[in-house]
């Protein structure tokens, strides 16, 4: 296979020149970096890259070609190779001209480009090659290969590989996914000796090629994250030595309120232990592209944030369980708990019981159910609650359904109609205005592969195996129509797990938990001092997230919440310690 190209076009001799210089000088070894100052050569080497299929990692181009602009030629770019990233390469200063900068904000509004780089105008210019470093970091993880850190053969339509796939990709785990009757699946198969390494069916077969070239056969979620060293128990180490039975703070969920928690709460001196039950990151580590978070202008994954948040907080100290859930909370004394301060008593499944001095719940929600019983029975056979964007490679070509009109839904829409034949967005609501971030609308309607479908809801669907169709049907009318889907994502409404918890644990009509001042009606608040912002009618029990009443569903309001509750947890464990001593 042909060198990964870095091509870029400018019509400016010698700023091509120069760019063209400090890509060879840094990533000449790897890459194969191309120059073009016409804009009609660039894209005739664009189109015959595709039919080669030879890899384009990035392409840079000028604003202003002569022919067609620079966003125009991107344009084709994301059709001939969705997976190459896809700058303008501006001069420095050229923020400032309004007509530079519009046509900056209009491809990025059209989604024809994925951002703006400076021209390199020093050698080295480290600014130039950071930037161009991280979209080639970005794209390498997107490209199927054999040699990755893990490789998964299996099916190529398997429910349990779609259930790996999102287990990897949700807790940061390089991989590839092949075929396992693909010449590459063959391929490594016979490399590692698995059985039957001809035979389109057999056992989901992991080579984890980083470490030792361990080979796992139809392994558990518990022992793929064992096997990566990812804690699945209360123990610390291979030799179940340092078990943690006793901690200051016992976080319940992963996901953005969660690890920004445990971030903080372990920073500032708690012995905290967090524990998830499916993957990093809650539903925002299924978003393939998060843009308007704060500090990353070019956007980053939703997987990508959670596994900077679990690195940050494991260097604090924070100890995880995954695949693990709390089945049962109680309060554990008070005087007579050591040193005189209360405690809850978690049991965590399949792990046994620890005890907490406080306890924060950031367990999110769930997506709704459909309630069909055709697609409910093709649950992962086509049928996604959720969108991991692990799967859009594995629908090239085909026809995809999205149920929802939230920000997860229009992310899920932007990403699969980057390989997807077409994408349909079905939503309950006249437009997307209502529920979705202006930017992600934006590019929705710019994109002539996807469609949305207001005032609909789906109500049938049917399949041999596997999707082959979905039934809408117009809120107002009650006309149904069907539509060809490989693939449907439910993403619908909000449904909190909170049915576990004590009874003395106030909760909404809808399941969401009180906190602060709407829990100081009589009777649902036991003790004279009110409570905290985010204390549920428990005391020393938090709740921060979408599982928290009221609360705004948003990534960043969600980690400010997990940030500021520490404080208030601190402020906990100092009344109690000081009621203990009294």
């Amino acid at each position: 296979m042909a060198r990964p190209l870095l091509l870029v076009v400018d019509p400016d001799l010698d700023a091509l020149a120069r760019t063209e210089g400090e890509l060879a000088r840094r990533f000449g070894a790897d890459f194969r970096v191309r120059g073009e100052s016409d804009s009609a050569v660039a894209l005739e080497q664009l189109r015959l890259a595709a039919e080669r299929r030879d890899p384009v990692a990035l392409v840079l181009a000028d604003p202003w070609l002569p022919g067609i602009s620079g966003a125009e030629l991107l344009r084709e770019v994301r059709t001939l190779h969705p997976d190459a990233a896809r700058t303008l390469l501006v001069p420095w200063g050229a923020w400032a001209d309004r007509r530079t900068a519009d046509e900056i904000l209009r491809g990025m509004s059209h989604g024809d480009i994925n951002y703006y780089v400076l021209e390199p105008w020093s050698s080295p210019d480290e600014l130039f090659c950071r930037t161009v470093s991280e979209f080639v970091q970005v794209w390498s993880r997107t490209v199927e290969n054999r040699r990755r850190e893990v490789v998964v053969v299996g099916g190529a339509r398997d429910p349990r590989g779609h259930a790996v796939r999102s287990l990897l990709t949700r807790n940061g785990i390089p991989h590839a996914y092949l075929d396992r009757g693909s010449p590459e699946g063959v391929a490594v198969l016979q490399s590692i000796e698995a059985p039957d390494p001809t035979r389109d069916e057999g056992p989901l077969v992991i080579w984890l090629a980083a470490l030792g070239g361990r080979v796992l056969l139809d392994p558990t979620d518990v022992e793929i994250c064992r096997a990566w060293g990812i804690g699945t128990d209360l123990s610390g180490g291979e030799d179940g030595t340092d078990e943690v039975r006793d901690v200051d703070l016992l976080v319940v969920g992963a996901g953005p309120a969660g690890l920004a928690a445990a971030v903080y709460g372990s920073s500032e001196g708690l012995s905290v232990l967090c524990v998830e039950e499916h993957a990093l990151g809650g539903q925002a580590g299924t978003s393939s592209l998060i843009r308007n978070y704060l500090g990353f202008s070019r956007g980053l994954s939703g997987a990508e944030l959670a596994q900077r948040g679990f690195q940050q907080a494991w260097v604090f100290g924070a100890r995880f369980v995954l695949t693990r859930r709390v089945t049962a909370l109680e309060p554990d004394g008070g005087r007579d708990a050591p040193g005189g301060v209360p405690r809850f008593r978690a049991t965590i499944s399949d792990v046994g019981e620890l005890r907490a001095r406080a306890l924060l719940l950031a367990t999110g929600v769930a997506y709704r159910r459909l309630g069909v019983p055709a697609l409910e029975a093709l649950s992962g056979s086509g049928v996604y609650y959720g969108a991991n964007v692990s799967e859009a490679h594995g629908l090239a070509g085909a026809h995809t359904v999205i149920v929802g009109g939230g920000n997860s839904a229009g992310q899920a829409a932007l990403h699969l109609q980057r390989y997807a034949a077409d994408v349909t967005l079905v939503i309950r609501t006249p437009d997307l205005s209502s529920t979705m971030s202006r930017y992600l609308i934006d590019e929705i309607e710019a994109s002539p592969t996807i469609t949305v479908v207001p005032d609909a809801e789906v109500v049938g669907g049917s399949g041999e195996g596997w999707l082959s169709e979905v039934v809408i049907a117009d809120r107002t009318s009650g006309e149904r129509r069907a539509l060809l889907a490989d693939g449907l994502f439910v993403m619908i409404g909000a449904q909190p797990h909170t049915s576990w918890l004590p009874d003395s644990v106030v909760r909404d009509r809808w399941g969401f938990l009180p906190t602060g001042a709407e829990v100081r009606e009589p009777g649902a608040w036991p003790l004279e001092r009110p409570p905290f912002a985010h204390e549920t009618s428990l005391p020393g029990l938090f709740a921060v997230g979408d599982v928290r009443a009221g609360s705004v569903k948003r990534v960043a309001s969600a980690v400010g919440e997990g940030s500021v509750v520490v404080s208030e947890v601190h402020q906990y464990l100092a009344l109690t310690e000081a009621e203990g001593r009294g």
